[in-house]
């Protein structure tokens, strides 16, 4: 198996909130995007809270979850996994992201939401202890990953209206 790695984040300064995935899966890194696969229920989710819809070309999906002050990025920088199943990676290959770095040049993200139970076990076993300065709230969402068959769309998008900021009504971005 060859490394595979992770994109870079996609995060304004005044990002207030980062979801972090795991790794991207086949169809992600062969397309060059988050959450290609057509199954996978991130972007229909999204699309319902802030206006990011499938059918917008990808880049109009970035800018909506910026307007809306979301950053996006993967806990792992790169490993080894055959396939896309986040049970398939190889732990002794893990290298995680850098998030002091990260979260140094993000200065506004105060909430973290893991994209399922593999990206918050990266995070808490590989990065949680290098964030001690850090003042941030976690939470761990269900996986939008079409592996996730326990959870149906309707369950999914309740628990990932969390991801919007309670005090603000929820930003629709325009798609131009």
């Amino acid at each position: 198996m060859a490394l595979i790695y992770s994109f870079p984040p996609v995060a304004t300064p005044l990002a207030h909130t980062l979801i972090l995935g795991s790794m991207p899966g086949e169809a992600s890194l062969r397309a060059g995007q988050y959450y290609a696969h057509p199954r996978n229920l991130f972007w229909p989710i999204l699309g319902e809270l802030v206006g990011a819809y499938p059918a917008l070309p990808y880049a109009a999906r970035l800018r909506c979850l910026e307007s809306a002050g979301i950053a996006l990025w993967d806990v792992l920088q790169c490993c080894e996994r055959e396939g896309s199943l986040d049970t398939r990676i190889d732990v002794g290959t893990i290298v995680p992201n850098d998030f002091p770095g990260f979260l140094a040049a993000h200065p506004h993200i105060t909430r973290i939401f893991f994209n399922g139970a593999m990206a918050e076990t990266s995070f808490r076993r590989h990065v949680s202890k290098s964030l001690t300065a850090h003042q941030l709230a976690y939470e761990r969402l269900p996986s939008t990953s079409p592996a996730n068959a326990a959870f149906s769309f309707a369950r999914r998008l309740e628990a990932w209206r969390s991801v919007l900021v309670a005090s603000e009504p929820p930003t629709q971005c325009s798609s131009t």
